[in-house]
């Protein structure tokens, strides 16, 4: 079996499953299934995190991916009929603007409609070029025929509906994988892959295993809760930004040795860069000025734990993201490597 297809499969697969933070169902269903078919037990802690345990005796190392993603929300309804709404995430304006997206009521209903900014008809608006890209500027056009407040309350749309971003997920003939969301799914279709690789027997452990698939990452708390008590090392596998003075781009796994949260251990950032130097791939250890990790959400809860993150390069992080996948095979073999006995 390639599971480097295999993983490619199952990030495109993801990607195209509507999952903002706080609105992950759909995909913790996805995640279920694909696990229990590979043989696995897996369970959904009470926050709606998707864990599952692989194998192996000791030394418990758990590898944790996200499948929440940026997102909105309804804020307001407008005189108009069109939406105001509220971001899911960080990331800024400007990166969604002209942006398909989908409304998802609370009775199980869905809408489509489209970002723009309030006036972005270039002939009309002289400041449809400079006009502040904000909460206040910007405004959910619906594909439905509304033209009051009323007539979007009468399709079941109100304040608090989540909002999902069509993931617009392409995967082009030279290997480049195109989509929204890589930040996480793509560490997610690679946490996949390495257990069918286990399930089929390709992989063998030499400690315990467990991945975990977080579901509020992208507001802070994703892996705050949930991590099993006999954990003794966590690596966050998420993304590996690209840009600046870094090292990392779309073709290489990337081994953060700090983020805006400050170091990772000494010891678990040393055995992934000496792995990956012994297996000859494609990496690189970066500093990443502006990120943060689930596994420190799991260090400021208290937990006492080993940590470190990985993950293939992403391209135009938080926006319309790309990675290739070579990135994706280097990060399957570093992980392979890792925890092979």
């Amino acid at each position: 079996m390639d599971y480097t297809q295999y993983a490619v499969e199952k990030i495109l697969e993801l990607c195209r499953v509507p999952s903002p933070s706080g609105f992950t169902h759909l995909v913790r269903e996805t995640l279920l299934k694909e696990l229990q078919k590979l043989g696995f037990e897996p369970w959904t802690t009470n926050k709606g995190s998707v864990l599952a345990t692989l194998g192996g005796e000791g030394n418990h190392l758990v590898l944790a991916a996200h499948i929440d993603t940026l997102g909105a929300m309804v804020r307001a309804i407008k005189g108009n009929g069109r939406l105001r709404f509220t971001k899911i995430g960080g990331y800024p304006e400007n990166n969604i603007e002209n942006e398909n997206v989908i409304i998802h009521t609370r009775d199980g209903r869905t809408y489509t409609g489209t970002v723009y900014i309030n006036g972005p008809a270039a002939h009309v608006y002289a400041d449809s070029g400079s006009a502040k890209r904000d909460d206040n500027g910007m405004e959910i056009v619906l594909d439905e025929i509304v033209k009051s407040k009323d007539d979007t309350l009468k399709l079941g749309i109100s304040a608090g509906d989540f909002i999902s971003l069509d993931s617009r997920t392409i995967l082009t003939p030279s290997g480049f994988i195109k989509s929204r969301h890589l930040d996480d799914k793509a560490s997610a279709g690679v946490q996949l892959a390495l257990a069918a690789m286990v399930a089929r027997g390709d992989l063998k452990l030499k400690r315990k295993l467990s991945i975990l698939f977080t579901a509020y990452e992208e507001v802070g708390h994703g892996a705050s809760s949930g991590i099993p008590e006999d954990t003794v090392e966590m690596i966050s596998v998420d993304m590996g930004a690209v840009g600046d003075d870094l090292g990392t781009d779309e073709y290489k796994v990337s081994i953060c040795a700090k983020d805006s949260g400050g170091p990772y251990d000494y010891e678990v950032t040393s055995e992934l860069i000496n792995t990956a130097k012994e297996q000859n791939l494609q990496y690189a250890v970066d500093i990443y000025p502006y990120y943060g990790s689930d596994v420190e959400g799991t260090l400021r809860a208290g937990y006492d734990l080993r940590h470190g993150l990985i993950g293939p390069g992403v391209f135009a992080s938080h926006g319309y993201e790309r990675t290739h996948t070579q990135a994706v095979e280097n990060t399957l073999k570093l992980l392979a490597a890792y925890v092979k006995a």
